[in-house]
């Protein structure tokens, strides 16, 4: 901590347990610091006092405003942060264990903020799209012309009424496609019906000379009673807004908001582009909807929240599909397959990190924050906790929204010494977006030496990303089981119920913890941060393995060879991203460096002769790092210069397969084992060979 910052301490009238002595100790602050009781009342002068000296930093975050205005009309140029230790640690039936904790959460916030990222911006001018039935669409379009700048497609047939005054366009049709974002949505719609209403005057006309009545004042015409008649084609005469026969009815246009009143949406992602509001029929949601609208127009930016390294993904190769992780991950469709590559469009994506934590290379990273940040924060909250005295920490990841809200919330039910709140060894960490936890992050933290990290989803986050990180969790428990680290180390927690939270949180076991805490930073690249951290945590195993199986899926793994089928033709070795297999430079062989493998298939996808498979597993110690033959083969030699060329292996695999076929009657077999230049002299000096010189017209 800075020399000039003061930390102002307050036990919430008497609520809060607070050992001030082990404080000072843990945080190496010098000075025991006071315990305020009123900080924001009889003694708020305390606070004003120490903010004119210096930075300040608040262990309270019930009356951060109150003290924020404080601060501003004092005209206070020092910084001003505040830290959370009433319900995350204060209020809990062990209050009076919580003092690590507490330590662990100042030393948090202490830290300073990381660097800033590079941002991603939006632009709507406000330029408003309303789909749907005209009852509806029409309606909402009167409400809301004069704040925004309104286009209404109505979608189905008769039924409506047009607003009297053309305030705004209204066209009607099928709805095809909305592709986009904020400030930037394509709409595209077929004109099913034939009245166009741009051109429509709505002179009535086509409604008097209608017979059947088959035209309302929706201006469109009901097909289930339209006869044919064509009365209403003269009735509109010049104006031409009637055409059955109309040819061109594709239509496509720009907007920068969508409010789609449609029953099923026209998108269906679990997290629709910002800017898309599908309420659906509820009058309710459709209220709220309309109301976030106004809030959509101007310009905004917001982190770009990933990094993507092409040269290491694993996607495809030569259109032969490898690692489709991300893609199927990603809620809101903001990754899409482009070649042997992806691309992402960051307006799209929200930060979830899902991609970043099930991508096995690492090709996709989660940058909000970075591995290397988040690594600090665990570094130094659990070297903290430690010092204090703390044991058997349990790492409590949550995000900044509905989980922070419970957590509080489970603090405010807590008897401080006699029942609720948080244990006094669960420490909670915010972060952005709970998916975005790979291994390396994870296990990283059990070689920093926590008991256990449990990840606390939230109700949406479950939903969309349950299945793929609880796999991950498994896979990072079976290492540590494996290892004998006995307990439930990795844990995945989905609720938002203060009371179901409570009985979890109080039925968690300690785990065993390693031996030593690990002093390595995690890097940005997972492949390297994931081996410092299970090197670590198996140097110091109470039950070493030299390999440990895992369930297929898994980034690690062995890649095995049937050296009776396999031609060495080594494409295989073209298509691995990670360099996981290798060649024999000026030799037929197949090499395998296990370490580097991550299991993505292009090799099982790539060989022609279907000779490789993988397994998941685990292979700890240096024969994972060194190269291991899968397959040699004895060279071939040119029969006309005796020059090496192939694989014997090859050249008979080529002559059996293709020893019939008609092209190489005559003598063409040979050539089949021939060197390059040996084959072409050959095909000069023969003379039945075809030319093209030999060709009649």
């Amino acid at each position: 901590m800075a020399a000039d910052k003061t930390i102002k301490l307050c036990d919430c009238n008497g609520t809060i347990a607070i050992d001030a002595k082990a404080l000072a100790g843990a945080l190496k602050l010098g000075a025991v610091p006071a315990i305020h009781t009123e900080l924001c009342r009889r003694e708020v002068g305390a606070f004003q006092e120490a903010l004119q000296s210096g930075d300040c930093l608040v262990a309270c975050t019930q009356e951060a405003p109150l003290f924020a205005e404080l601060a501003g009309q004092g005209g206070a140029t020092h910084a001003l942060e505040f830290v959370n230790i009433r319900e995350l640690a204060g209020w809990s039936k062990e209050s009076r264990q919580a003092t690590p904790k507490i330590a662990a959460l100042i030393a948090l916030a202490q830290l300073p903020e990381p660097e800033p990222l590079a941002s991603v911006g939006y632009d709507s001018g406000g330029q408003l799209l309303i789909v749907g039935p005209a009852e509806v669409a029409v309606q909402w379009a009167e409400r809301l012309k004069d704040s925004l700048e309104v286009n209404v497609l109505v979608t189905g047939g008769a039924g409506g009424e047009l607003a009297s005054v053309r305030s705004y366009p209204v066209w009607s049709g099928k709805l095809l496609s909305v592709e986009g974002y904020l400030g930037a949505f394509e709409v595209a719609w077929e004109q099913v019906n034939a009245i166009d209403l741009e051109v429509c005057t709505r002179c009535n006309a086509c409604i008097r000379a209608c017979p059947e009545q088959a035209i309302d004042f929706g201006y469109q015409i009901d097909a289930a009673k339209c006869k044919s008649h064509r009365a209403c084609v003269k009735a509109c005469g010049a104006i031409g807004a009637i055409d059955f026969d109309r040819v061109e009815r594709a239509r496509r246009e720009r907007f920068d908001l969508v409010l789609d009143l449609s029953a099923e949406p026209a998108i269906k992602l679990k997290q629709p582009p910002q800017g898309y509001l599908a309420p659906g029929r509820d009058p309710l949601a459709q209220a709220l909807a309309a109301g976030r609208l106004a809030q959509l127009v101007g310009e905004f930016e917001k982190p770009k929240f990933f990094v993507y390294d092409a040269k290491i993904c694993a996607h495809s190769r030569s259109a032969k599909r490898g690692c489709n992780n991300c893609i199927d991950t990603c809620s809101t469709g903001a990754i899409a397959s482009d070649g042997d590559h992806i691309k992402v469009e960051p307006h799209l994506c929200m930060g979830c990190g899902g991609c970043a934590t099930v991508c096995p290379s690492g090709a996709m990273s989660h940058a909000y924050p970075r591995v290397p940040d988040l690594g600090l924060r665990l570094k130094t909250m659990l070297r903290t906790y430690r010092a204090a005295g703390g044991k058997d920490a349990c790492v409590l990841f949550h995000n900044g929204g509905a989980s922070r809200d419970l957590i509080a919330r489970l603090g405010r039910r807590a008897v401080p010494g006699k029942s609720g709140g948080l244990p006094a060894r669960v420490i909670p960490l915010e972060v952005h977006s709970v998916p975005s936890l790979g291994l390396d992050t994870l296990l990283g933290a059990l070689a920093y030496g926590a008991s256990q990290v449990v990840l606390l989803a939230s109700a949406q986050e479950a939903d969309e990303y349950g299945p793929a990180m609880q796999r991950q969790l498994r896979y990072g428990q079976a290492i540590v089981s494996a290892l004998g680290y006995a307990g439930r180390h990795l844990e995945w927690l989905a609720t938002e119920d203060a009371a179901e939270l409570e009985r979890e949180v109080w039925a968690l076991q300690p785990s065993r913890t390693v031996a030593e805490p690990a002093g390595f930073n995690l890097g940005a690249e997972k492949r390297g941060t994931l081996e410092f951290a299970i090197e670590h945590l198996a140097r110091l195993a109470p039950a070493p393995q030299e390999v440990v199986p895992l369930e297929q899926g898994a980034p690690w793994g062995r890649v095995m060879v049937n050296r009776e089928t396999c031609t060495l033709c080594l494409a295989c070795v073209g298509a691995c991203p990670a360099s996981a297999l290798v060649d024999g430079r000026d030799q037929p062989l197949l090499k395998f460096i296990e370490r580097n493998c991550i299991q993505c298939g292009l090799c099982v996808s790539t060989c022609p002769e279907k000779a490789v498979t993988l397994e998941a597993r685990l292979l700890l110690g240096t024969e994972a790092r060194v190269e291991r033959l899968l397959h040699e083969a004895v060279p071939f030699d040119c029969v006309r210069c005796g020059k090496p060329f192939g694989n014997k292996q090859m050249i008979d695999s080529m002559l059996g397969k293709l020893g019939t076929h008609s092209m190489f009657a005559g003598g063409g077999l040979a050539r089949l084992q021939m060197c390059a230049d040996c084959r072409v002299i050959d095909m000069m000096e023969s003379k039945n060979e075809q030319t093209i010189f030999g060709i009649k017209p």
